[in-house]
């Protein structure tokens, strides 16, 4: 009988199927082992060896570990990437680890490490299938909603079925069942009263037919929104610039083939004019930088921290406040 690998790699923007993945891995898991122990980790704050340690101890008090492990497309260090090899060589029989990535890809030394069939690519939704998948969630909820209506919803929220169903379940707790869905209660209910997000955020600095002026007054309005959210998190809000970013990047790399669906297409065609290939790189280099100083100095000036980013960002294309005098 073939040895069962228990390691697995989700990469891809569709979280919603994405993480229906993980659940149905987990569920597996505890019908094999019963009760286990799960752990979920951000490699943007947890390093590797503390993930790698809790999968090679084991657990005294439950049957099984299941370690989902975000943000795996930073595990890029030869050390790290021998560390999983190491312990794929003689692994807990009960312990399991999914690496998960808001990227298409990771580094290829740590993908080989995955067999084919444990890894899989999530792919946000095609134009022709967004539609029916709106109008299908409402139905199978007991609720109509107008075409004009569910266009409308997909111009507000971020293209993945996650966003798409936890946003659209608002509306079954305000309307009664049999509820047609109008165009006048999706501007009511998403526009009056959204959450605004990373990536909502990247969406309104990118917007090349506002000037810069406008984008860093709107971006820092979102900015502050997020921050009195109950997502507020500052690593949060620069993973997911950092995301958007990378994607730009791709896409000044590769054209719209970086980027398949039609709808951020023209979003990062906009962003493209925006930002050209080096003051993308330069962002990046911004955002982690930032991210790095928020870790060391608390948060005290966290704050200041991200509004001084968004700034950096929109008026100086990634360069640093603090290299303005340099260029007196």
């Amino acid at each position: 009988m073939a040895k069962v690998s228990p390691i697995f790699l989700y990469t891809g923007p569709e979280f919603g199927k994405r993480n229906d993945a993980v659940e149905a891995i987990k569920a597996s898991h505890k019908k094999q082992f019963g009760v286990i122990d799960e752990h979920l980790f951000y490699l943007l704050e947890t390093p590797l060896n503390e993930v790698m340690t809790i999968l090679q101890s084991g657990t005294l008090f439950s049957d099984g570990v299941c370690v989902v492990c975000r943000n795996a497309e930073l595990i890029k260090k030869k050390d790290d990437i021998q560390m999983i090899a190491d312990w794929l060589e003689n692994p807990e029989p009960s312990a399991i680890l999914i690496l998960i990535s808001d990227e298409i890809s990771v580094d290829s030394k740590l993908e080989k490490l995955v067999p084919t069939s444990n890894r899989k690519k999530f792919w946000e939704m095609f134009e022709n299938e967004k539609l029916p998948w709106v109008t299908s969630y409402f139905s199978k909820n007991g609720y109509r909603i107008q075409q004009s209506a569910a266009k409308l919803v997909l111009e507000l929220i971020e293209n993945n079925t996650q966003s798409l169903a936890s946003e659209c379940s608002r509306f079954f707790v305000l309307f009664p069942k049999d509820h047609e869905i109008t165009e006048e209660d999706v501007e009511s209910v998403l526009t009056h009263n959204r959450e605004e997000n990373a990536f909502s955020l990247f969406r309104e600095l990118a917007n090349s037919a506002d000037p810069a002026p406008v984008r860093l007054e709107k971006g820092l309005q979102i900015l502050q929104k997020i921050r009195l959210s109950k997502e507020n998190s500052s690593v949060m809000i620069i993973a997911g610039l950092a995301s958007c970013f990378r994607k730009l990047q791709d896409w000044h790399r590769r054209g719209e083939q970086a980027i398949p669906q039609q709808m951020l297409q023209k979003q990062y065609r906009g962003a493209a004019k925006v930002w050209n290939i080096k003051q993308t790189a330069a962002i990046l280099a911004e955002l982690s930088s930032t991210d790095m100083e928020i870790r060391s100095g608390g948060t005290q000036m966290e704050d200041i921290l991200l509004q001084k980013l968004i700034y950096e960002i929109v008026i100086r294309g990634g360069a640093q406040l603090s290299t303005l005098s340099q260029e007196c």
